[in-house]
């Protein structure tokens, strides 16, 4: 069992910056590919980035690409994204997930969801 817990998300300015963690609990944090998904008003919930379980591979929906930065820290079992130049369609509810795959870019390779954090970037 792993339980996932978000923190970070707040109001931001368009162009502003966030940091976003997710600490995990348990042993096996680095068995886990971990990702972040997010899900808009009136939205589906969308794939925003994944990085496998040491950390050398990351995979970003195009939406963020050159924005957003995913990282991991196994001594911490927590796992970052890092996002800069948000835009208010970056409005969403961000959530942490962790799954046996290394790249977890689909819902249905997700075995662990965090609760999520909510990110509002208005003026």
């Amino acid at each position: 069992q792993v339980q996932l817990v978000e923190s970070g998300g707040g109001l931001v300015q368009p162009g502003g910056s966030l940091r976003l963690s997710c600490a995990a609990s348990g042993r096996t944090f680095n068995t886990y590919g971990m990702g972040w998904f997010r899900q808009g008003p009136g939205k589906e919930r969308e794939f925003v980035a994944a990085i496998s379980w040491s950390g050398g591979i990351a995979n970003y929906a195009d939406f963020v690409k050159g924005r957003f930065t995913i990282s991991r820290d196994n001594a911490k079992n927590t796992v970052y994204l890092r996002m800069n130049s948000l835009k208010p369609e970056d409005t969403a509810l961000y959530s942490c997930a962790a799954g046996r795959l290394p790249g977890i870019t689909r819902q249905l390779d997700v075995d662990y969801w965090g609760q999520g954090t909510q990110v509002t970037v208005a003026s």
